[in-house]
Parts: structure tokens; sequence; C-alpha cells
């Protein structure tokens, strides 16, 4: 089957145009007809009024005329009546017998005309005025126009002695002079060049209004079909109209930016995903090689001593609590990051809640010759927060700090109520963070001290399992560290009762 080929649809600047055009031409056109109409109606009534004018004042002079040569029609000299122009006249006596006729002598009557005429001037004959058209025939000689039939009276009086009856008709062609109608066909000419020169500006006025319309939409055509292959940083150029096109234009920018932001973050997060796995992956195949190895050596006899075969039963049982250590803290990760963690609020005595893991951790921070303080006021008020997570916020933070404190370091805990939140702070004097690690200490897997977490088993998780609680209470958790200088941890909790300033 053959395809047919398709036309292209028309563009939007070419629709609008060819509306405007349609618009504007077909008001162009109703104003000509009803400008040509007015006219016309006007001119026809002009000239008719003009023609009854005109044989009310022929009928004037003959009645006069009549009256100053004895009242007798034989003595009354017609032929001095001239017209002035290529009217057609006609003078008939009371009893209706024609005594004058002046006609163009290049224009004739039709027969179909006749009978009119004689009509027309019998009702003269009446005392009725009166007027019409005369159609003519197809020849091109043939009489047509307008006429009008007047009573002839004594004197010229309006109440004299009826004494016959007049007709004029001005012909609408004749060949001598202007016929009366090129006057009608010059203003419709008029009326035609002022539509066509209304239509140029019609046109170019529309092809401004298109272009300046369509700019915009085209800007935002392109900018979506880059957005569509790709390129999120493509924004539409608004225009300076304040009107819907610039607020579409802001909206579409505005729309990009979100779109923008929520691909970005998307993205980010696909990084943090296969980072996520890659460094489950490494860390899961440390303790598996061990385990392996050691299970082979095991079960190969290559460890004939008992006492080694015990410490190696021991190292693979440390291997495998690595292993559920880890796979618990991505657990419970994936828990809380989720919100599937059902977290049990309460009111807190933080200061109590402190003084309690303090006396956990006291033992081996005095073995390392390192100093607790618990600097929270014992009258702060309660946080509405769950024990056990805050418990586990505390450890970690305190067990980070206490390895990385010297002998003689001083770790303290203090806390502030600031409006609806508890500000708490846990600062040590240790060795400090590096500022360019600073920003990335609660992400997962992240290590300052790579060699460090991997000697004592760490799963670079504990950071971002109290971000992760501190976050699920509604608070927020950062850092302030620096070389030598220690660190200070600060993370807010929701008060049970929020202060009320007074």
């Amino acid at each position: 089957m053959k395809r047919v080929a398709t036309l292209p649809a028309p563009s939007l600047r070419l629709k609008l145009v060819l509306s405007y055009l349609i618009v504007a031409l077909g008001a162009i056109l109703i104003l000509a007809i009803a400008v040509s109409l007015a006219i016309q109606n006007y001119y026809a009534s002009s000239q008719r009024d003009q023609l009854r004018a005109e044989g009310e004042y022929f009928a004037q002079q003959i009645g006069h005329l009549y009256r100053a040569y004895g009242a007798n029609w034989s003595t009354v000299p017609l032929q001095q009546v001239q017209t002035g122009g290529p009217e057609l006249l006609i003078i008939t006596d009371q009893s209706g017998e024609r005594l004058l006729q002046i006609q163009p002598g290049s224009l004739t009557l039709s027969d179909d005309e006749i009978p009119v005429l004689r009509q027309s001037l019998l009702q003269a004959l009446q005392g009725q005025e009166n007027d019409g058209r005369l159609q003519g025939g197809d020849d091109s000689n043939s009489f047509s126009g307008l006429y009008v039939s007047e009573p002839l009276r004594y004197n010229g009086q309006t109440n004299g002695q009826l004494i016959g009856a007049l007709l004029v008709a001005v012909p609408e062609r004749y060949p001598q002079v202007s016929p009366p109608l090129e006057f009608l066909a010059h203003v419709n000419q008029a009326i035609l060049l002022a539509g066509a020169g209304v239509a140029l500006v019609v046109v170019a006025f529309s092809l401004l209004l298109a272009r300046n319309f369509t700019r915009p939409l085209e800007s935002l055509t392109v900018a979506a079909d880059q957005m569509r292959r790709g390129d999120y940083t493509r924004r539409a150029e608004p225009p300076k109209s304040k009107d819907e096109l610039e607020r579409l234009a802001v909206t579409f920018n505005a729309m990009a930016d979100t779109i923008e932001s929520d691909v970005n973050e998307l993205r980010r997060q696909e990084q943090l995903r296969r980072d996520l796995m890659a460094n489950i992956a490494h860390d899961l195949a440390t303790p598996l090689t061990a385990i392996q190895g050691f299970s082979e050596a095991l079960a190969d006899g290559v460890i004939a001593d008992e006492e080694t075969r015990q410490e190696t039963a021991q190292l693979i049982g440390r291997e495998v609590q690595r292993l559920r250590r880890l796979v618990g803290d991505v657990q419970e990760m994936t828990s809380l990051e989720s919100g599937r963690a059902r977290l049990e609020l309460a009111p807190l005595d933080l200061h109590a809640l402190v003084d309690e893991t303090l006396a956990v951790i006291r033992p081996e921070c005095e073995q390392a010759g390192i100093t607790l303080r618990n600097e929270i006021d014992p009258q702060t008020a309660p946080v509405l927060a769950d024990s056990d997570r805050i418990t586990q916020v505390l450890l970690n933070l305190l067990d980070n700090a206490r390895r990385h404190t010297a002998a003689g370091g001083t770790i303290a805990v203090r806390a502030q109520p600031i409006g609806k939140m508890l500000r708490v702070c846990l600062s040590d004097t240790g060795t400090g963070i590096d500022t360019a690690n600073l920003p990335n200490i609660f992400e997962r897997f992240y290590r300052v001290d790579r060699a460090r977490t991997a000697s004592t088993g760490g799963s670079g998780l504990g950071l971002s399992i109290v971000k992760a609680i501190i976050t699920a209470h509604g608070g927020t958790i950062s850092a302030e560290s620096s070389i030598g200088q220690g660190t200070h941890i600060y993370f807010s909790l929701p008060l049970a009762t929020p202060l009320i300033k007074v």
C-alpha cells in the first residue's frame, strides 16, 4: 500500500496571521458594503430631491409663461424652455396632448418605458406629484434613469388652475457628459483601494503581533525539547510583556529548576546507592574471606595444635559477630531512613540520661585518663524523645570522642533550650577533624581514618545512624572541628513542654 504524503500542519504564527486577516478583511468587507449602500442610498435620495426641485422649477416657469402669453398654449413659446443638460423633458396640456418633448439625441426610449411615462403624466394631470425610475433596455443607447412628473398650474401657483403636466428625467449614462453613476463607481473604487490598503496594514501588523506572540512560545518549545534530550540546565527567556506569556515562561523555568533539582537528587541518591552497595560488598568481603580461610584450615587439618584451633575458632566467632553487627547496622539504617522505625516518644530527663550513659563509658575513659563531665542543668526541661534511641546516640558519640581524645583530655555534655528545641552539645579536646572531611562525617560508610576503622571492625554507619535517629525526632545535627582543637557535635531535640517567652 502506498503511503500518502501529508502536508505539515500550519504553524501557530500562520494561524494567527490568517485569523487576524480573515477577521480584518471580514470587517472591512462589511464596512465597505455598508458604506457603499449608504452612499448609494444617499446619492439616489439626493438625485431624486434634486430632480424634484428641478421639476418644480420648470413647472413654475412654464406656469408663468402660460399666464404671460394669454393663457393659451398655442401662443406660449415652449421652444425657449431649455433644460441645460441631457435631461428628458415632456410637457402636455390638460387633455394629455404632448406639447413638447426634449431628449438627448443619442438616447432613445424603449417601447416598454412609454406606458410608464404616460401613466406618470396622467397622475400629474390629476394633480399628483410622482417619481420613479426608467429601467431602459439591453441597448446601450436606451434611456434609463430617474424621472419626476409635476402638475402644471396657472401662473405657477400651488393651488392654481391645472393647465397640464410636466415630466423630467435624468439619464444614468450619456456619452457626452460624465454619467451620474460614475461618481458611485469612483466611490466604490476608493473604498476598494482603502480596503486593500487597510488589509496590507493588517497583514503587516498581524505578522508583527504574531511574531511577538509566538517568540516566547518558540523559546519554550526549544527549552522543553532540550530538556527532553537531557539538558536540564536549559531555560526559556521570559518576555517583558507582563502578561500570561511571561507568567508561563517564569512558571516553566521554575518547573525546570524543580526538575533539575530532582534529577540531580536522584542522580546523587543513585550514586549513594552504588557507593552503599560497594561499601557493603567491601565490608562483607573482609570477614567472609577470613572466615573462609580459617574454616578451610580447620577442615584440612592444617592447624593441629588444640590451643591454636581454639584461637582460630574464636577468630571465626569475632568475624561472624562483625558480620552480624554490619548487617544489623544496615537494617537499622534502612529502617530509620524509610520511616518504618517506631519511636517510643515520652518526656525524657536528659540530665539523668546523660548521667546513666556516662556511667557506662566511664571505666574505659578512666583507664585512658579522660575526664567526663555532665554540664546539663538538672532543672532543664524534659525533651520528647525515645530513651533507648537517644542512649544509642549518646553512646555512639561518646565512644567516638573517647577514641579520639588523648590521656588528660576532657569530654563534656551541655544543653541549652532554644525556642521549642533543646540544643545539646557534646565536645571533646581530642585530635579534631580536618575541615575537608567535616561535611561528610554523617554520610554512610564515610571513614576519616580508614585504617583505624578497619582494625577495630567499625561499619562506617555509626554517625549516619545517629543522624537518622535525630532526624526522626524532628531535630538536626551538625559538627564543628579543626585539627588539634577538638570536636563539637551539636544536635537538637524537641522539648516536651515548649518554653513560652514572656
